[in-house]
């Protein structure tokens, strides 16, 4: 029998893995590999290269007790390789085989290296999806928009989740509207299950903090779950505990609580720890037994098979090249305070130190505070996504970039987003209690002590008149503009000349 390698990535951490299903126990050899090219194409923040390398160093040892031979190499191995092609080559030579199976990779840079790598490479789907590119592509086809919307409502009619008949439960699909709400401060408030690291973390810990010690980003502590068993305690625990009110506060802000109702879970998913069917599963039986509200519920279930399964449709049906994509021609540097820089604003330099501390932020810290003052600011979309799949440990290109250059920075031209998503201090204000302790007046709207949100705002509607000014969503935003008197344009202009003029000098704003 022919000795088969049988490829493992460190975002493939499932049991049910297409490579593993096709495999032979009895004669076939799993090889994972710690390798330094995909430690290092972005300096990844330090929690994000620990929780993939503790998880794989437990997922291997899970493997070996199941009755698999694996071939694992350690980052500090003496014989290590630098790239998975390397690995793949090393122990096809130790072995006697050019046989690979592999499941298709979540990057087009992997999966191309993987195609053109001197062996018989046999690529498997990654059935650990709901949807797969194909259906996607399906679905897309002749259609003038790819909204989201759409096709999620096609994804609950093919689960049947939160479905009664061929309607929606409730007899909404969407109950965003009721998801807006700001969040007070709450010393009981329940947060994410946190994990005390084992023997084999620490040992990965103490290699990361010497290898990468100075990259962007705190080591410790590290709370992460590294198993699948202590991620299905996470998903308990927030069920439980964080999702009755997880709808009502998903888009709140608070200084003082990084994690609010959210469940942290996207890292585990992403990497393979968690199933998306167990966690919808979870979440309906929580809504049935009466526990959770339906907006929460829904909510829940949209960022999972809407959300998740979309961008990852669109990442594949846009190709390779979608990353360099650059709609409105942004070419400003990412200003220092995204890596830790000095800033006057409070909600930005919040974002980024939370980010810095915990590989963390949620979705509209994300959305609506650093990548609102990137756009607004005019700065590269390239760097913006390189900076994103960098310090997020849930980050994987796959995810990331459409939500970066798509949603977030618009910078596909609209596939993702009908409109971009800007807006002046007073929708931070309105979430968080950032304004509060800021260096700026969220209130003012010209001079020096405005906040640079509403200087910024209007200074990129009007440098973008002309390829936004007919959006049907965007004309009543460009009557108000035109109703402003000229004396408050002029300063609205100038100020965001001043703002901008400090940021290409490299001056903290």
């Amino acid at each position: 029998m022919v000795t088969r390698l049988v490829l493992v990535l460190g975002d493939q951490l499932s049991l049910g893995l297409s490579a593993l299903s096709s495999a032979d126990k009895s004669s076939d050899i799993v090889v994972m590999a710690e390798v330094m090219d995909e430690a290092r194409y972005v300096p990844h923040h330090p929690k994000k290269i620990a929780l993939v390398l503790s998880a794989m160093r437990h997922f291997a040892q899970n493997l070996r007790d199941d009755g698999w031979q694996v071939a694992y190499t350690k980052l500090d191995d003496q014989d290590a390789s630098k790239s998975i092609v390397g690995e793949l080559m090393r122990r096809g030579q130790e072995h006697g085989t050019t046989k690979v199976l592999a499941t298709q990779p979540g990057e087009w840079r992997l999966l191309e290296a993987l195609e053109n790598a001197p062996l018989t490479v046999t690529i498997l789907p990654d059935d650990r999806f709901l949807s797969s590119p194909d259906e996607f592509s399906a679905w897309a086809e002749g259609r003038k928009e790819l909204r989201m919307e759409y096709f999620y409502r096609e994804m609950r009619r093919k689960t049947g989740y939160l479905m009664e008949g061929d309607k929606p439960a409730g007899g909404k699909w969407n109950y965003d509207h009721d998801n807006r709400k700001p969040a007070r401060a709450d010393m009981l408030r329940p947060a994410p299950m946190q994990f005390t690291p084992d023997e084999i973390t620490e040992e990965v810990l103490d290699l990361v903090e010497a290898r990468f010690g100075d990259n962007f980003g705190t080591l410790r502590p590290f709370w992460f779950a590294v198993t699948t068993g202590q991620a299905k305690r996470a998903l308990d625990h927030f069920a439980k505990h964080l999702l009755p009110e997880f709808g009502d506060y998903q888009d709140a802000m608070l200084t003082n609580d990084k994690f609010l109702h959210h469940s942290v879970l996207s890292p585990y998913l992403n990497i393979g720890l968690l199933d998306p069917v167990d966690i919808c599963t979870r979440v309906v039986e929580e809504w049935q037994a009466g526990n959770v509200p339906i907006n929460a519920a829904e909510g829940y279930i949209r960022q999972v098979i809407g959300w998740r399964e979309y961008v990852r449709g669109l990442y594949y049906h846009e190709g390779p090249e979608y990353t360099a994509r650059n709609h409105l021609g942004h070419d400003r540097d990412l200003p220092p305070a995204y890596w830790g820089g000095e800033t006057g604003m409070n909600c930005l330099a919040h974002a980024v130190d939370q980010t810095r501390a915990e590989g963390y932020a949620h979705h509209i810290q994300r959305l609506m505070v650093t990548g609102n003052f990137a756009l607004l600011a005019g700065v590269d979309p390239g760097q913006v996504h390189d900076w994103y799949l960098a310090v997020y440990v849930d980050a994987f290109e796959w995810v990331e970039a459409p939500n970066t250059i798509g949603m977030s920075q618009f910078a596909d031209g609209g596939i993702i987003a009908s409109k971009p998503y800007v807006s002046s201090g007073n929708y931070i204000n309105k979430m968080s209690d950032y304004c509060a302790g800021c260096s700026y007046s969220v209130k003012e709207k010209t001079g020096e002590n405005a906040c640079p949100f509403n200087l910024l705002y209007w200074d990129f509607l009007h440098r973008h008149r002309d390829r936004f000014a007919k959006n049907p969503r965007m004309g009543p935003i460009y009557r108000t503009w035109e109703k402003m008197n000229e004396d408050r344009k002029t300063a609205v202009l100038d100020g965001a000349a001043r703002i901008l003029g400090n940021l290409d000098a490299g001056r903290a704003v």
